[in-house]
């Protein structure tokens, strides 16, 4: 029963810390590189800023950024030019708009 609770628990973490992001101040120190693009129909993810790390959603682009890199599931770059990127973003300005776009990227952030 002990090790049930433990394994749920473990389970719930590591999706509760899903979407929580720290923005690097260099490429190599980034695992994922984004860049912004202007209009929705380009990116392949659309997200939304959440004020609270609570808020932050299961990989479905509902983002929390972080103060601290060891507090972020992921760490991401902003790069200048969309030839550089892993994944495309624009975001949004209300929650229920975030998502995904291209459903092949996703696995960046998990």
């Amino acid at each position: 029963m002990k090790s049930l609770i433990s394994l749920v628990f473990v389970m719930f973490c590591s999706v509760a810390n899903a979407q929580k992001v720290f923005s690097t101040q260099y490429a190599n120190q980034a695992e994922v590189k984004v860049f912004v693009v202007k209009y929705e129909n380009q990116a392949d993810l659309k997200v939304f800023k959440v004020k609270y790390e609570n808020q932050a959603g299961d990989n479905n682009g509902k983002w929390f950024f972080t103060q601290y890199s060891n507090q972020a599931k992921t760490k991401i770059f902003f790069v200048d030019y969309e030839n550089q990127a892993d994944i495309k973003i624009y975001f949004v300005a209300y929650e229920n708009q975030a998502g995904w776009r291209n459903n092949e990227k996703k696995y960046l952030l998990y």
